[in-house]
């Protein structure tokens, strides 16, 4: 009896292993199937964090009751977001001598801050194509008779901390044969330079333009698209540009974010895009 009842019992467990494997596969929803197929963008969720100026009227400038931003910068970077799917742009404000730091940190993804493309630069970090092309020249009050470079010889002059700005000025005025030739393949300290031009570094553009105001400086050196947001009836550049600049985007050496904003930036380049910011904001 007990072999019948053994013999049963393995019949009943065949047949229901049977049952269970004739029965069709369960399989999801083409929804479903989608779902989980479906790679989610890896910047979907977040913002691109960017590092711009906040007192360059034109390219990036942020307004002291709202806050906000605008300028040129601004909205290549707002562009720039929106074509590789962040969530949006936070805005860091930056100066020539914060923004390599911060990049170098990780507190930012890019720099959009007119930050001038050089040959040494490009060793520590990646640049895009030019998106503008500017020049160096000097902003003086014109009483101080101040009209070109040969007559800023025994000057002063206010430029930014780790700006380009105060060895391209000097460089203009030795090949003028105003001040003595120097060697220029060596690093530039304009605090220590003495080469018939003295230069004091300021961290921000506004204490230069209050420097220059309160005589402590006898001209502002910069960019010229810098210099015009602190231009009024008592003053005047010099006749001279000089040492032409081009701005990039800058990101971190080797990063997969630089290949994708060159593609951006040539791009709209090539469509009019960046021309058509340029005429927005009355830069040409």
């Amino acid at each position: 009896m007990k072999r019948i009842l053994t013999l049963l019992l393995a019949c009943v467990m065949v047949l229901g292993l049977a049952a269970c494997s004739s029965a069709p596969a369960t399989t999801p929803t083409p929804s479903a199937a989608a779902k989980t197929s479906a790679a989610p963008s890896a910047n979907k969720g977040v913002p691109l964090k960017v590092g711009v100026k906040n007192n360059v009227v034109g390219f990036s400038y942020q307004d002291p009751l709202t806050n906000k931003y605008s300028g040129m910068e601004v909205d290549l970077a707002n562009e720039i977001a929106k074509a590789l799917g962040y969530s949006g742009v936070e805005f860091t404000a930056v100066t020539a001598a914060t923004r390599t730091q911060l990049l170098d940190a990780g507190t930012i993804d890019c720099v959009l801050a007119t930050f001038t493309i050089t040959e040494e630069r490009k060793k520590s970090w990646d640049f895009s194509s030019p998106y503008y092309k500017d020049a160096v020249t000097v902003l003086v009050e014109k009483s101080s008779n101040i009209k070109t470079l040969k007559d800023l010889v025994g000057k002063k002059v206010g430029v930014s901390t780790s700006s380009t700005s105060a060895k391209a000025l000097a460089t203009a005025m030795a090949e003028g044969g105003y001040i003595a030739k120097f060697d220029t393949t060596k690093d530039f300290v304009p605090s220590s330079f003495k080469g018939g031009v003295t230069f004091i570094e300021y961290t921000d553009y506004p204490s230069i333009s209050s420097a220059l105001t309160a005589g402590t400086i006898d001209a502002f050196c910069v960019d010229k698209s810098i210099l015009a947001t602190y231009m009024n009836d008592k003053r005047q550049y010099i006749t001279e540009k000089f040492s032409p600049q081009e701005y990039g985007v800058a990101t971190k050496k080797g990063s997969p974010l630089s290949a994708q904003i060159e593609k951006l930036i040539s791009g709209w380049l090539k469509d009019g895009t960046i021309n058509n910011l340029i005429a927005k904001y009355k830069l040409s």
